[in-house]
């Protein structure tokens, strides 16, 4: 029995370590991955040290070897073919991927316009058409690979997600620009298009950036300092990060007033408004609102609580809450897919009446204790079983400040997806070096109010991620923010700027499709249109038009502005009417309604108030209207002369 045990685990530990050595692929690499054309393919993965990898597709035969646990081989380019073939990786084990076809592969990245998936997402509207869209959405040839959230202050070398199949089944899932770019560019180009879609709602481009390119931009040397310094003492840095982010509250948020505060047990919420929770704002009266805003509720406990400590699920939060329990605080929690699970020491609570107070912080678009797959309840022990306290139902609650009033709060470095490189790091990284043709982005919102400092951060990340991927300078195609009441006209000229001085990049202008009332604007169709425009244009040298009408240059002439345009595509167009959205300055810099008409390639504007015009700005407000186009049918972008 003794020999038969030191067997057995003899055995076990074998097991063990064949299990840790065996040879695996990056997880890039599975049924149904599209491989990019017309580029040497990199294929890779870990192994036991010294084991021999070969790799056998479309007539290659390609080896390695694996050396300090990795192994990476080469597959020389490949014409596009969309027949399904069979990868085979054979080395100590032999694994077959099936279903592999050869064609462009693009990565599309950025922040919840393009995180938003093609079917319905609680607490935003529906995209335009998405059931008749998906019910039309039969392309096996189009196929996304989606990047699960995650963050890291180091870079990965792997990543989870899995290929689907375009399909009526799968394409509700997709992300719904990525998914209208590859169906237009799969329409143009007949050949097969991989997506791999890495983004995060709510991020900034800093998140996105490594901490080499970081490093050369001085206004981040402390927010890098900030995240070494939570590396090396994660408590330490999390306790200083959050009484920075007390202070903030307690400054602009009057329910964070010291001495005053609607978290205390006792408030009088007599002027407080009612909501049934779980909700989103939207849906529970305030359609607008972005900000700080509490949620206050008693309730009771069974007379036969032992107690003990309780556990308290209050579901989702978009974007960020601060949990009270008559009076004391039991936790904080930075991003809107993460539950809320508080422990409550047994110490705090008392039969009979307690009371909840939650602030929550929504940064943009849908807000508010949402409920997600968690629901509202507690959770204790009574009477020898555990008992479940429901919380859904009426809550009170009061708004604190708007985010116009209050700004963007202190990024928590230990939970947020905003801290500099934390998705560079989790969730590009890993990719690298998968073959691809480019990037699509739809990013800038978490940006706003530093639109400046993006004219710099955002051409760097676009040239951070071109060095990491060491393909040259591919194409990189943009989506301008679309119109909304809480977007500045400076982070679309930030973006303008930073399209006229990156080369090998495009923007998507989107004037036309935004929404004054929602951050989500949910017409989604031209947005993929233009980005495949873009990419036919810069990725495949097709001669078409892929811009709007881009401001130039000025000159005077008299009473008049003489303004002239790039991207002609076909000559200059006033959209439904005489043009609209031109304002007109003078010496005193002081703007006015203008007049504007085309003629010829140019627009002239003028005031009868302005006789010395010395500057003109065309859509420029956060929600503004505009009708120039030009006769391929793309809009203008916003722009103003005098920039500084």
């Amino acid at each position: 029995m003794k020999a038969n045990a030191a067997l057995i685990s003899t055995l076990a530990g074998c097991m063990l370590v064949t299990a840790a050595t065996a040879m695996e692929l990056n997880p890039l690499f599975q049924d149904s991955a599209v491989l990019q054309c017309d580029a040497r393919v990199p294929v890779w993965g870990t192994g036991r040290e010294g084991e021999k990898i070969t790799v056998a597709f479309a007539g290659q035969n390609v080896s390695g070897v694996v050396k300090d646990g990795a192994w990476k081989v080469w597959l020389k380019p490949m014409e596009p073919n969309a027949t399904p073939r069979t990868m085979i990786v054979s080395g100590d084990t032999t694994r077959e991927l099936r279903d592999i076809l050869v064609g462009e592969v693009w990565v599309a990245g950025g922040q919840s316009n393009m995180e938003r998936e093609l079917g319905p997402r609680g607490g935003q509207q529906p995209i335009t058409d998405w059931e008749r869209e998906v019910a039309t959405a039969e392309y096996p040839q189009i196929r996304q690979f989606y990047v699960p959230h995650t963050k890291s202050f180091t870079p990965q070398a792997t990543v989870k997600g899995e290929w689907k199949v375009c399909s009526p089944k799968t394409v509700a899932d997709f992300s719904a620009v990525a998914y209208f770019f590859a169906r237009d560019l799969f329409a143009a180009r007949k050949i097969p298009v991989g997506i791999v879609h890495s983004s995060w709602g709510g991020t900034p481009a800093e998140a996105w950036t490594s901490e080499a390119a970081l490093g050369k931009l001085p206004e981040f040397a402390e927010p890098l300092a900030e995240v070494k310094r939570f590396t090396v003492d994660p408590s330490l840095a999390l306790r200083k990060k959050q009484a920075k982010q007390a202070e903030w509250f307690e400054k602009v948020d009057r329910g964070s007033k010291a001495g005053e505060t609607w978290s205390a047990a006792d408030v009088d919420t007599a002027d407080w408004k009612s909501m049934i929770l779980p909700a989103y704002l939207e849906a529970g009266g305030y359609p607008d609102f972005d900000g700080v805003i509490w949620f206050r509720r008693a309730f009771d406990l069974p007379e036969n609580w032992d107690g003990g400590d309780v556990e308290l699920h209050l579901g989702g939060v978009d974007d960020m809450d601060t949990t009270w329990v008559n009076g004391e605080q039991v936790g904080t929690t930075q991003g809107w897919r993460l539950s809320r699970i508080y422990r409550i020491p047994g110490r705090l609570l008392k039969r009979g009446t307690n009371v909840i107070a939650v602030r929550v912080y929504d940064a943009a678009g849908g807000g508010g204790v949402y409920g997600g797959n968690d629901s509202m309840r507690l959770i204790l022990r009574a009477g020898g079983a555990t008992t479940s306290v429901p919380l859904s139902g009426e809550w009170r609650c009061k708004p604190g400040c708007t985010k116009q009033e209050s700004g963007w709060p202190p990024a928590d470095f230990g939970e947020s997806p905003s801290t500099p490189t934390v998705l560079y790091n989790g969730m590009i990284a890993p990719l690298l070096p998968y073959a691809i043709r480019g990037v699509i982005w739809y990013q800038g919102e978490a940006n706003v109010g530093r639109e400046r400092q993006y004219r710099t951060l955002f051409p760097a990340m676009i040239a951070d991620w071109r060095r990491a991927w060491n393909q040259g300078d591919f194409p990189f195609l943009f989506v301008q923010i679309a119109p909304f009441q809480g977007i500045s006209p400076e982070i679309r000229e930030a973006q303008l700027l930073s399209w006229q001085q990156t080369k090998n990049t495009a923007m998507a202008v989107t004037l036309d499709c935004g929404d004054a009332n929602d951050i989500h604007p949910i017409h989604k169709q031209p947005v993929g249109a233009r980005l495949a425009l873009a990419a036919r244009a810069l990725a495949y040298g097709e001669k078409i038009e892929y811009s709007g009408p881009v401001f130039e240059s000025m000159k005077t002439r008299g009473l008049e502005a003489v303004l002239n345009f790039t991207h002609l595509g076909g000559g200059l167009v006033a959209k439904e009417g005489d043009l609209k959205g031109f304002t007109i300055a003078g010496t005193d810099k002081i703007f006015h309604p203008a007049k504007a008409e085309i003629r010829g390639n140019t627009v002239v504007v003028s005031a009868a108030n302005v006789s010395s015009p010395v500057a003109v700005r065309y859509a420029w407000a956060n929600s503004p209207e505009g009708n120039l186009f030009n006769r391929a049918g793309l809009p203008a972008s916003p722009f103003r002369t005098d920039v500084d």
